[in-house]
Order: C-alpha cells, then sequence, then structure tokens
C-alpha cells in the first residue's frame, strides 16, 4: 500500500474515535500491552513527558516541545486529533514523521493488527513510539488521546506528569462529575514520579492528594507556585494557566538534572511554538479586516473562555461560523454563545458531525439565529462576503469545523 492507501486503510478498517465516538473506546490497556510487547517495548528506550488534562494538554504539550527543542534536545510529539493530515501527530523537531516511515510500519505489522483487532489510537500510539525510539530522541512529550488510566499512551514511566485542568467532557466515558473526570486523569500519576496540576477546582484538588499519596508522588500546583510567566505567540487568553503549568514542568525537568534548560530556552521557547512545532487552531488569526480568529475550542470550559475574548474585540458586527460533533451537549454550551451575533451553521465533514437542522433548530432555543450551509468551506465563504471590514469572524464550535478552513 501506498501511503493514501495505507490512511485510508487505517481510518476505515479500525475504530477511531476521530470519526466514529463511542464505538472507538477501549476499556482496559490489554490491547496496548499487547502490541508494545510485540514492538518490543520502545517506550522504555526514550524518556517521556505525559500530558492529560481536559482543555490545554495540546497548547501546553507543544509549548514544551518548543522549549527543549530551543534548549538543543531532539525532542518526539505526539499529540491528537490531527487537524489536516495523519503525520501531523508524530513530530520530531517540529517535523511530520515521513509517509515513508508510516507505511513502511503498518505493511509490517498489519497482519497483528488485524489478529489482534488494534484500535487506530492503539496502533498510532505504539507507531509513535516505535519512530520515537529508532530515532533517538534525547525526550518525548507525550499528549494523553482521552482520560488518562485507560488511554493506550499510559503504559509510559515518564520524568513527570502533567495534568492542565479537569472539565466536563466526554462524560460518557469519563463520568458525570468533576471528581470522576478527576481519577481518570489522575491516573497517569506513577509511583515515585512527580506530577504537575495546572488547574484545580475544590472537587479535583483532594482526588489528586489522594492520588499522589498513593503514589509516593510529588505533587506540584503550578497556578500557587507560579506567579510570573512570558509572553508567547499563543495569544488565546486560556494560554496563561498553560504557560505556568509549562514553566513549572520546566522547573522540575531542571531539578532532576537530565536535561539544563535556561531561562533564555524557556523565552524563546514560548515565543516560537507555532515556528518550531506547526501548532494551529488556537486563537488562530486568518484575516484582519475583518478580523478572522478560529480555535479548536469544544466544551464549555474552553469556549467560555474564548467567547469572551471575543467579547473583549473591538467590531462592529459579529459573525459565528459554528458546527458541532453529535455528542456535544448542547444544553451545556449552546447558552454561552452571544445572541447579538449572525450564525452560519454547518455540519464538519466527518461521520460524528451533527446535523446541522438539528444544531439551527437548538440554537434557535436560545435565541441564535442564523442561516444553514452545507459544509465548513461555504458557510465560512458567506461570513466572509457579508461581513464589513469593521466586523469579527469567529469560526469554531469543534476541532473539526477549525481543521476544514485551515
Amino acid at each position: 500500500m501506498n501511503y493514501q492507501e495505507t490512511i485510508n486503510w487505517m481510518f476505515n478498517q479500525l475504530p477511531m474515535y476521530q470519526l466514529q465516538g463511542a464505538s472507538a473506546y477501549k476499556k482496559d490497556l490489554t490491547n496496548t500491552h499487547l502490541l508494545i510487547a510485540h514492538l518490543d517495548n520502545p517506550q522504555e528506550k526514550i524518556k517521556c513527558i505525559h500530558v492529560a488534562g481536559t482543555n490545554g494538554k495540546g497548547s501546553t504539550s507543544h509549548m514544551l516541545a518548543s522549549i527543549l527543542q530551543e534548549a538543543g534536545y531532539k525532542v518526539g510529539l505526539y499529540t491528537s486529533p490531527h487537524l489536516k493530515d495523519f503525520r501531523e501527530r508524530i513530530k520530531i523537531n517540529g517535523k511530520d514523521i515521513s509517509e515513508e516511515f508510516v507505511t513502511d510500519f503498518i505493511n509490517e505489522h498489519k497482519s497483528f493488527f488485524e489478529s489482534n483487532d488494534m484500535s487506530f489510537f492503539e496502533m498510532t500510539v505504539g507507531l509513535a513510539f516505535d519512530y520515537f525510539a529508532k530515532e533517538k530522541v534525547d525526550i518525548a512529550v507525550i499528549e494523553v488521546g482521552m482520560g488518562g488510566r485507560l488511554d493506550a499512551t499510559n503504559i509510559i514511566t515518564p520524568l513527570v506528569s502533567v495534568i492542565t485542568n479537569i472539565g466536563l467532557d466526554h462524560t460518557q466515558f469519563l463520568g458525570n462529575t468533576l471528581e470522576a473526570v478527576a481519577f481518570e486523569k489522575a491516573g497517569i500519576i506513577k509511583p515515585n514520579i512527580p506530577v504537575i496540576i495546572g488547574e484545580y477546582t475544590p472537587e479535583t484538588k483532594p482526588v489528586f492528594l489522594a492520588k499522589a499519596k498513593e503514589c509516593n508522588s510529588e505533587i506540584y500546583f503550578a497556578s500557587e507556585l507560579i506567579s510570573e510567566t512570558y509572553p508567547s505567540d499563543l495569544i488565546g487568553d486560556y494560554q496563561i494557566h498553560n504557560k505556568k503549568t509549562v514553566l513549572q514542568t520546566v522547573s522540575i525537568l531542571n531539578s532532576q538534572n537530565e536535561f539544563k534548560i535556561t531561562p533564555e530556552s524557556t523565552k524563546s521557547g514560548l515565543l516560537n511554538v507555532v515556528k518550531n512545532t506547526g501548532l494551529q487552531g488556537r486563537w488562530q488569526q486568518l484575516g484582519e479586516f475583518p478580523k478572522v480568529i478560529c480555535d479548536t475550542a469544544h466544551n464549555k470550559n474552553g469556549l467560555e473562555i474564548v467567547l469572551n475574548q471575543i467579547q473583549k474585540e473591538d467590531f462592529d458586527t459579529l459573525h459565528i461560523v459554528l458546527g458541532v460533533v453529535n455528542d456535544k451537549d448542547l444544553d451545556e454550551i449552546l447558552p454561552l454563545f452571544p445572541k447579538k451575533a449572525n450564525y452560519y451553521f454547518c455540519k464538519p465533514n466527518i461521520p460524528r458531525g451533527l446535523d446541522v437542522l438539528i444544531l439551527k433548530q437548538k440554537a434557535a432555543t436560545f435565541e441564535l439565529k442564523g442561516e444553514v450551509y452545507n459544509s465548513v468551506p461555504e458557510a465560512y465563504q458567506k461570513a466572509i462576503e457579508n461581513a464589513e471590514k469593521s466586523d469579527f469572524i469567529y469560526i469554531g464550535g469543534s476541532t473539526f469545523v477549525a481543521a476544514e478552513i485551515l
């Protein structure tokens, strides 16, 4: 199979949460342990940082990778989902894994994947660890896919574990209370490995403290320990919390004496995240007159901050291109959106995309009014046509909506 055929096979033959949702979720790590044993345990050959959290884990992972690159290290970065091309998930020093490596890996292990019913995510995690081990990275930043305790990435013993924050998302898998979600995320805390918590609430802090005590792990609450941060090219309001989490992580790495990261590397790393890692879709500006911003925020906590930031902007009319996936709790997120805006309802082009007529109908109950469009690009194009230079256009509601116009 060539690269495109390989990717098509991966997407179509195996459960993939990005496309299918619930049916792709695995309830234990049996398959992952089978896989890494088959691959000769590549995760044991690399040093890692493990990053979990409801929001901010992608930005935090990219910031850490950028800083480590600036410090002169060969840095692997594993994240999900991808926006445009599968290879974005697996990078070394900002460069995507090669098509050839992906194709060779899948072709070599295809029969094993099929006979053991490996999911898309399990395979991809195996691919990432195999690639980083063979390329002999100095360190790899590994972002959790979903949750933590049962996530396929949770087979590593990292130098440090990071949990950015806790919110209610993917509740059908992780539980519908903050304590339940925190328990799942805290599953990445390992015996005697320090853990950094970005943000906490009265409900989540005791969960983290209990797990850290059980594991005899030092625990650090970044929001209490870091008072000043440095500027970054990631300018979303929510990045302030992520920067504190990153700075506390850098402090712990330095204290372990395995890596030397100077303040200069840290400052430069934060200023050059996009250039160093290729991160997209975080309060990303696509146009100036009118100002166009797209963002991948897709749950209550994330959207709340983004929508508040929009209200701080100076504009005449607000245009919102909005689409969501079908497992989103609309009663929770739609009340966050401003009534005084023109809406362009659309469906992201994936099987999980919510039917646009259902979205419009539900939005109307919250007095959000607008028209329906056949695709995200069509909705975006109409917003551009309708907007004056003094207006503001926001594209969001789902990672997959942002992906289609980047």
